[in-house]
């Protein structure tokens, strides 16, 4: 059975503000500014170089960080709004899968849940009818990049913007809807990703607790991570692309998801998606009443 689309309204956009260097790029700046003016001192440039160098690895331990705020903002809560009213986003990555994600879409139809969809823009051309039915069924299509390179967090400005201002258009292309969100592959970036999110008006998105389920083949383990402290307002990932095979030979997701939702459930705790709660990253702010 088919579920409704989501029926809020689009929030405004607003005229989006210069892109603000976050705190610990300025300061990186600083170091380098300061290095070069010590390395000109007289038995100076050890020092330099060893603060260079000790920054760079601060920034490359920031993008090896995927909940990391340090580069820019980085979702890995809901709104405090959406976490006071009881709801949780499950994310699901690396699909459209023709196997695995249909039975996904009936489970979640099952318990009457929602969810979000991280889809590498390759898979959902591939897969267009799939992609379309994710939306149809109530769901969201988020953008994972166009091919979820395994190099992506060393990509440059222009790496970046192609990959993913590619995927933006070809997922509004199959599905009809513009992404809002970004999720990184693998959760890995550099300090080049945020500004190309701020000019494609895109969250970065990344989760509160995650199951390992493309590493990990035992169920009961990947339920354990996802439910533990399990709380309002959590984002947890899995994923119906690149799935582990349990025991079985089923794929984990399709024996995690139906306990994850009874969780849920038992715990008063709403499925929804990211669309439904979180506006878009240039929205205008509400209108005053009155």
């Amino acid at each position: 059975m088919n579920g409704s689309l989501p029926t809020a309204s689009p929030s405004p956009l607003a005229e989006p503000a210069a892109w603000r260097w976050p705190p610990l790029l300025k300061a990186s700046a600083a170091v380098h500014a300061g290095a070069a003016l010590l390395a000109l001192t007289p038995g100076g440039w050890p020092w330099a170089a060893g603060a260079v160098l000790a920054n760079h690895a601060l920034l490359t331990g920031a993008g090896l960080w995927p909940r990391s705020q340090w580069l820019g903002p980085n979702v890995t809560r809901l709104p405090a709004a959406s976490a006071a009213r009881g709801e949780i986003a499950i994310t699901i990555d690396d699909g459209p899968d023709p196997e695995v994600t249909p039975a996904v879409l009936d489970l979640l139809d099952a318990a009457g849940a929602r969810a979000t969809f991280f889809c590498i823009a390759t898979r959902a051309s591939a897969h267009a009818g799939l992609a379309r039915e994710i939306v149809a069924r109530g769901h969201d299509v988020q953008n994972h990049s166009h091919a979820h390179r395994h190099h992506f967090s060393l990509l440059g400005p222009r790496g970046f913007a192609a990959e993913i201002g590619h995927a933006q258009q070809v997922l509004a292309d199959v599905t009809g809807r513009p992404a809002h969100c970004f999720r990184a592959p693998a959760g890995l970036r550099n300090p080049m990703l945020d500004p190309v999110l701020h000019r494609l008006n895109l969250h970065l998105v990344s989760w509160t607790r995650r199951g390992f389920d493309t590493r990990d083949a035992d169920p009961a383990r990947v339920l354990r991570r996802l439910t533990s402290g399990l709380a309002a307002g959590d984002i947890l990932l899995l994923h119906d692309g690149n799935a582990r095979r349990c025991a079985s030979g089923k794929p984990v997701i399709l024996e995690v998801l139906p306990a994850l939702l009874r969780r849920c459930n038992e715990a008063g705790l709403k499925a929804v998606t990211l669309e439904q709660v979180l506006p878009p990253r240039h929205a205008a702010p509400p209108r005053s009443q009155g």
